[in-house]
């Protein structure tokens, strides 16, 4: 049994989405606020903690049909003739997630409650799990009851003084209002067993759930209660902190100290060690030796504390009536793990060195890093021992006579942002290892009856690099539209983009694998073309656009033969691209050989970015003389472009008393010598710099600098020209940046400035409609 894919509604960023589950690790990755932590919380409201749930839950665009409900309430309430309030008119704005399950025939036994039909031999089940009104007549009544006090409230206070006039505002001011005090009274979280053959799959990472019937009923009870047993790390662990809240090894919230570990392992040892609860054969040596210590203890804190209980004697205390004070003890061994230095970190001596007593050192010592990797281990090693029910825990379950008579085939774990003050080789060790912890147990290896699944949501790069970008689902930000008002989310199953295993799939995975994955997470992309755009474009971008310095944006190198194999991958994530490339000019003819560009000799690009993802021309006089709005690609959904930079015209003048003339660049370096010639002609450097100091120098005429720029770039040296940029003795911001690349970065800035007004800026709020009802108000 596993969850195949979950689909949530209506909850915070989440207006309708899908986040299909890997059978073994998940990992949530997408830039900041895309709805990461909304889809954790959800899991967690329904499954766990419906006690958690808030008016804050609600998709904010959904308040406008909350209203309008309500306000249609008021105006039937001032009618003779009202009718019954229907839950069919919440139902676009209720929470809800839907659970789909992958059920093998031998596990039927699991899921009687959920079977759609009685022939039913496996496959995908599906339950709803919703947030609304327990009784929607009581909802009606309560909230106009409260409506109608505050206003008559008012009313008599104007009518005892007339002269004053209430400026204040009384509760219920509207829906909201009401419900802010309201809502665990009024809601609750009731589950409807959904159809598989009306299931839908996403469109463009919107998710479209199925409604449910006219008049179905929900089921009694929870249905997923002994299916699947759910564990959450939450991303706030507060370690060091003093008083803060830490769940327990199971989960639970109790209050913290600043020992995390040590409270975590008293906790452990209560639930599964304590030789005290239901003891049996091995604990008896432990008890035995504890029942002697504390004797001989009394032993000695009687002779200790006699002279003190003399001297009480002599002030007639005890009297003959009183009590006779002694002192004894009672050992619990959970104290030894309450005090300061209960968990400590050995240090490993000196080689060859005999020390008296090992170098130790209490918890707080050790790097907040470790502490926290400890801390997440181990709470993970709680989570599975607390489901598998090992040592004390399962005596406890039996004595207890719990309902949960087996154990629930489906473990659950959710950890939020496992990379919080782990440095980068750390968090690569804890994802590679925590799905194999949650396993580590006898009964769990190679069991399909007991399965368990890990979703992890991060921001760390680290992180995604140590996943199959398969497991990874991409969260991607919306800008409020017509249907939602507010920035709202779609989920991206990258498998579709890694899935094929075809070359082109090979090398994105393997390249971004060698590099990073910063894409996941990034507002914007530049991909450049080679390691000088690599080395000095952040130069430029820091020097000269301030608003794009302040965005997140990721750059990389990719050259221009393999950016168009990013393709597919950039427009699944539907993030804003910048491509510096080079024109790379070839002859007409033949094998299309590179040569120096000249206008009018029919020429192509040997570029495959500028071929085949865009403009998607091939003569080079085509390319040169697009217009700037022509080389942006926008995309209707989602909403974003890529746009293409590459060198065109340069008007130069080798003298002061020259006329310019135009030189047709071809690669970066020599675009950026013909925009900055005064420079080149007094800048020191290595081999290239030199060299194209040479040719600036003694070149006489534009075809000879053109011609000789283009011989030595083709010669190498360009990460060594780069750095020997960044060294000259003149301000770099005096550089002046070649102007393809000064218009692609003025245009990224412009887009990703206008997608942050977009996120923030709420669209126009449509009138919603009227709500029906149909049956007689009850009374």
């Amino acid at each position: 049994m596993n969850i195949t894919f979950i689909e949530i509604q209506n909850f915070r960023k989440l207006k309708s989405v899908r986040i299909d589950l890997s059978k073994q690790t998940t990992l949530l990755v997408g830039a900041n606020n895309s709805g990461k932590t909304s889809a954790t919380l959800a899991l967690r409201h329904f499954l766990v903690e419906p006690e958690m749930f808030s008016t804050n839950d609600f998709t904010l665009s959904n308040w406008a049909l909350i209203e309008t409900i309500a306000a249609g309430w008021e105006a039937q309430a001032a009618t003779q003739n009202a009718v019954a309030p229907s839950l069919d008119v919440w139902e676009p704005a209720l929470p809800s997630l839907d659970v789909w399950l992958e059920i093998g025939a031998s596990e039927i036994h699991y899921v009687r409650r959920l079977l759609p039909t009685l022939d039913w031999a496996g496959g995908a089940l599906g339950v709803r799990l919703r947030f609304e009104p327990k009784a929607i007549p009581e909802l009606y009544r309560d909230y106009l009851t409260e409506l109608k006090t505050a206003k008559d409230t008012k009313l008599a206070g104007s009518a005892s003084a007339p002269d004053h006039d209430y400026k204040l505002t009384l509760w219920p001011e509207n829906m909201r209002n009401y419900l802010d005090r309201r809502l665990q009274a009024q809601f609750g979280v009731r589950a409807y067993l959904l159809d598989p053959a009306a299931c839908i799959g996403p469109t463009d990472g919107i998710a479209k759930p199925q409604l449910l019937p006219k008049g179905i009923g929900p089921i009694e009870g929870n249905p997923l209660s002994g299916l699947i047993w759910v564990n959450a790390i939450e991303a706030q662990r507060g370690l060091g902190e003093q008083g803060s809240e830490q769940p327990d090894a199971d989960g639970q919230a109790v209050a913290a100290e600043r020992k995390p570990l040590s409270q975590q392992l008293r906790a452990y040892y209560a639930k599964h060690l304590d030789p005290y609860t239901l003891p049996d054969a091995a604990d008896l040596d432990a008890l035995e030796a504890i029942e002697k210590s504390e004797q001989a203890f009394d032993k000695r804190l009687e002779t200790g504390f006699s002279s003190a209980i003399k001297e009480l004697q002599g002030l007639n205390y005890p009297g003959v009536a009183d009590p006779k004070l002694t002192i004894a003890t009672r050992l619990r061994l959970t104290d030894g793990l309450n005090h300061s230095a209960a968990v400590q970190y050995e240090l490993a001596a000196p080689a060859g060195a005999s020390l008296p007593s090992p170098l130790r050192l209490p918890e707080e010592y050790n790097g907040l890093g470790y502490q926290n990797l400890i801390s997440i281990v181990f709470r993970l090693m709680a989570f599975r021992d607390a489901w598998m029910r090992v040592g004390k825990a399962e005596k406890v379950s039996a004595l207890r006579q719990e309902k949960q008579a087996s154990l629930a085939p489906l473990h659950l774990v959710l950890v939020e942002e496992p990379e919080a003050h782990l440095h980068p080789q750390v968090q690569q060790v804890f994802v590679r290892k925590a799905y194999d912890i949650l396993r580590n147990n006898k009964n769990l290896k190679d069991n399909p009856a007991l399965e368990t699944q890990l979703i992890v949501s991060t921001h760390s790069s680290h992180v995604a690099h140590e996943c199959p970008f398969s497991c990874l689902r991409y969260f991607r930000r919306l800008a409020p539209a017509a249907a939602c008002v507010v920035p709202t989310a779609a989920v991206i199953n990258l498998s579709e983009v890694f899935g094929s295993n075809d070359d082109t799939d090979k090398f994105v995975t393997r390249y971004i694998r060698a590099t990073h994955c910063d894409l996941f997470f990034a507002d914007g992309a530049i991909l450049v073309e080679g390691v000088a755009e690599r080395i000095l474009v952040p130069h430029f971008i820091r020097e000269h656009f301030k608003v794009l310095n302040r965005c997140y944006v990721t750059l990389m190198e990719v050259g221009g033969s393999h950016a168009h194999r990013l393709r597919k991958l950039i427009e699944h994530l539907g993030l804003t691209t910048l491509i510096i490339t080079d024109v790379d000019a070839g002859e007409a003819q033949g094998h299309h050989k590179s040569t120096p560009p000249k206008r009018g000799c029919g020429q192509v690009t040997n570029n495959a970015t500028l071929k085949e993802w865009h403009p998607k021309k091939t003569l080079y006089d085509e390319l040169v003389n697009l217009a700037d709005q022509d080389k942006a690609k926008t995309y209707d959904f989602p909403q974003f472009s890529v746009r293409v930079a590459y060198q065109g015209p340069v008007m130069v003048k080798l003298n002061p008393a020259d006329v310019a003339t135009e030189a047709l660049p071809s690669t970066f370096e020599d675009s950026l010598a013909f925009e900055n010639l005064d420079l080149f002609k007094s800048i020191d450097g290595g081999k290239l710099v030199g060299n194209l100091k040479e040719i600036v120098t003694t070149k006489t005429n534009v075809a000879e600098l053109i011609n000789g720029t283009s011989k030595v770039v083709r010669g190498g040296g360009k990460a060594e020209f780069a750095l020997d940029l960044l060294t000259i003795k003149e301000n770099l911001n005096t550089v002046k940046i070649p102007k393809y690349i000064e218009d692609g970065l003025k245009w990224l800035e412009l887009q990703l400035d206008q997608n942050r007004q977009q996120l923030l800026k709420p669209a126009a709020v449509p009138a919603p409609a009227a709500p029906a009802a149909s049956a007689a108000l009850p009374s």
